[in-house]
C-alpha cells in the first residue's frame, strides 16, 4: 500500500502542479511532453518489469524499479528548465513501469485466494483516497512550499516502502524462464515516439521531417505487430484478443485513458489560464472527478451482483458523454460549479466504466490467464493516456499558435500568480481566449472518445454476470 501510494497520486498531484511548474521553468509549447514520456515509457516497461519478476524475484525487481523512480522524482524537483524536466519525466515513467505491477503480484504471493479479494480492497482504497486528496495536496505544496516538493514528497514515502518490504517481505519464490521482449518493447517506444513528435512538434518541423517520422513510426509500428506474431511472449497477447470480451475491455480502457488526459492533464490549466483562478481552485475542480470516480467504483460494484455487466458499463457511459458535453459547452466567464461538475460526472463514469470492463474482463478468463488479461487492460489504459497527451498537446500547441502567434513568454507569465498583474486587460484577454478556444476543441475530441466508450459498453454480452462463471466463447 504504501508503494501504490508513489503511483497512485503521481497523476493528479503532478497535473495540479504543472501549470506553475510550466510558468516557472518556461517552454509552454512541450508542456504535453511532461505527461507524454511519462506514460510512454511506464507503459512499455510494465511487461518487462513482469518477465523479470518471475526471473529473479519481486524484491530485486521492486526496488531496482522504485530506486529509479525515487532518484527521477528527485531529479524533477532540481530540473533548471523544460527539456531536462521532460527527460528525469520519462526516468521517472520507467521506474513507475514496476511499482504498481510487482507490488500486486507480491500480494498475490503472500496471500491465499480467499483473503486476495479484501487485501485488493484495501489497495483500491489506496487509489480512491490518493485520488482525493492528491490535488489539493499538490495545490498546497505549489502555494506555500514549491513546485518541487510535489516531486520530492515521493521520498520519505518511498524509503518508508523500501524499509518495510526489506524487513518484512520473505521471498520463497520459484522463479520461471521467460523471454522477454525487449525488441517488442523498442519498436514500440521507437514508433509512438516517432508519432508523438509529429503530432507535438509538426508547427516547428520541415515537411520531410514530418514524413520521415511518420513513415519511420509507421514501419516500427507495422514492425512490432511482425514481430508480436512469432515471439514467445509478447507484450500483445493474440490469444487473449479473441476473447470478445477482452477486447471490448482493453479497448475500453484506451478510449477512457485518453479521456483521463483531457480532464487531469488540462483542466487545470483552463481553470488557471482561461478562468483565472487560482490553483487551489484547479486542483478542488479535478479532485471532484476523483472523489466521484472513487465512490462509483464502490457502488458499480455492488450493482453488479445484482444486475450485469452491461449495464453498469452504459451507466458509466452515459455519466462520461453528460461530463464531456458540460466541459465542451465550457465558458470562461462560467462559475467553478460548471466546470466542477462536468469533472464530477466524468469521475462517475470513470468509476463505473473502469469496474465494469476489468472484472469483466477478470471473470471471462481462467485463474492462470486472469494476470496476464488483468495487464492487458492496464497497458492499454496507460497507452491510451499517452496518445490522448498527444493528440490534445497538439490540439492545444495548434491552437494556440493560431489564436495567440505573439504569445511567446506571456502564456507562462499568464499561468504564474506572481507575474499575472503585469499582463494588460487586452493581453489576458487574448491569451485566456486562445487557451479556452483550443481546450473547447481538445473536450470535443474527448467527448468522442466517451461516445466510443459507450457504444463499447453497450456491445458487452448482456448474459455475462458476476453471478456465474462466464466462457470464454461469452
Amino acid at each position: 500500500m504504501m508503494a501504490i501510494v508513489l503511483t497512485a497520486t503521481e497523476g493528479s498531484i503532478v497535473a495540479t502542479a504543472m501549470p506553475t511548474i510550466v510558468a516557472d521553468l518556461g517552454g509552454f509549447d512541450l508542456f504535453s511532453w511532461a505527461f507524454a514520456t511519462f506514460l510512454l515509457t511506464q507503459a512499455v516497461s510494465i511487461p518487462i518489469y513482469g518477465r523479470l519478476a518471475d526471473l529473479y524475484g519481486r524484491k530485486p525487481v521492486f526496488f531496482a524499479g522504485t530506486s529509479l523512480f525515487l532518484v527521477a522524482s528527485l531529479l524533477c524537483g532540481l530540473a533548471s528548465g523544460m527539456a531536462s524536466f521532460i527527460i528525469f519525466r520519462a526516468l521517472q515513467g520507467v521506474g513507475a513501469g514496476a511499482i504498481q505491477p510487482v507490488a500486486t503480484t507480491i500480494v498475490g504471493d503472500i496471500y491465499t485466494p480467499a483473503e486476495r479479494a479484501r487485501v485488493q480492497g484495501y489497495l483500491s482504497g489506496v487509489f480512491g483516497i490518493a485520488a482525493i486528496f492528491g490535488p489539493p495536496l499538490g495545490a498546497f505544496l505549489v502555494d506555500h512550499v514549491g513546485w518541487p516538493f510535489v516531486f520530492w514528497i515521493n521520498l520519505p514515502i518511498g524509503a518508508a516502502s523500501f524499509a518495510m518490504l526489506s524487513l518484512f517481505l520473505r521471498e520463497g519464490h520459484q522463479t520461471r524462464r521467460h523471454r522477454i521482449d525487449y525488441s517488442g518493447s523498442a519498436l514500440l517506444t521507437a514508433g509512438a515516439g516517432a508519432l508523438m513528435v509529429v503530432l507535438l512538434e509538426a508547427r516547428r518541423l520541415g515537411a520531410a521531417t514530418i514524413i520521415a517520422l511518420a513513415i519511420g513510426g509507421a514501419c516500427a509500428l507495422i514492425a512490432l505487430a511482425v514481430n508480436e506474431r512469432h515471439t514467445a511472449e509478447p507484450i500483445f497477447s493474440a490469444t487473449l484478443w479473441r476473447s470478445r470480451v477482452i477486447a471490448l475491455g482493453n479497448l475500453g480502457g484506451f478510449t477512457n485513458g485518453a479521456l483521463i488526459m483531457a480532464v487531469s492533464g488540462y483542466l487545470p490549466t483552463y481553470v488557471q489560464g482561461s478562468m483565472g483562478r487560482s490553483v487551489l481552485a484547479a486542483g478542488l475542480v479535478m479532485g471532484a472527478s476523483s472523489i466521484s470516480w472513487a465512490f462509483a467504483s464502490f457502488v458499480a460494484g455492488r450493482l453488479m451482483v445484482l444486475t450485469s455487466y452491461r449495464l453498469v458499463a452504459v451507466i458509466g457511459g452515459v455519466s462520461l458523454v453528460a461530463g464531456s458535453l458540460f466541459l465542451v459547452a465550457l465558458e470562461p466567464g462560467q462559475t467553478l460549479v460548471w466546470a466542477t461538475t462536468g469533472s464530477f460526472v466524468i469521475g462517475i463514469g470513470m468509476g463505473f466504466c473502469n469496474t465494469a470492463f476489468v472484472v469483466s474482463i477478470q471473470a471471462s478468463v481462467g485463474w492462470t490467464e486472469r494476470g496476464v488479461a488483468t495487464s492487458s487492460y492496464m497497458f492499454m489504459r496507460i497507452v491510451g493516456q499517452s496518445a490522448g497527451a498527444a493528440v490534445f498537446g497538439a490540439v492545444l500547441n495548434f491552437g494556440l499558435s493560431r489564436h495567440a502567434p505573439q504569445a511567446g513568454d506571456l502564456i507562462n507569465r499568464l499561468l504564474d500568480p506572481a507575474l499575472r498583474h503585469s499582463l494588460g486587460r487586452g493581453e489576458l484577454a487574448q491569451l485566456g481566449g486562445a487557451i479556452a478556444s483550443s481546450l473547447h476543441l481538445v473536450y470535443v475530441i474527448a467527448g468522442l472518445a466517451a461516445v466510443v466508450t459507450f457504444a463499447l459498453a453497450c456491445a458487452l454480452p448482456a448474459a455475462l454476470s458476476p453471478t456465474r462463471s462466464p466462457r470464454l466463447s461469452d
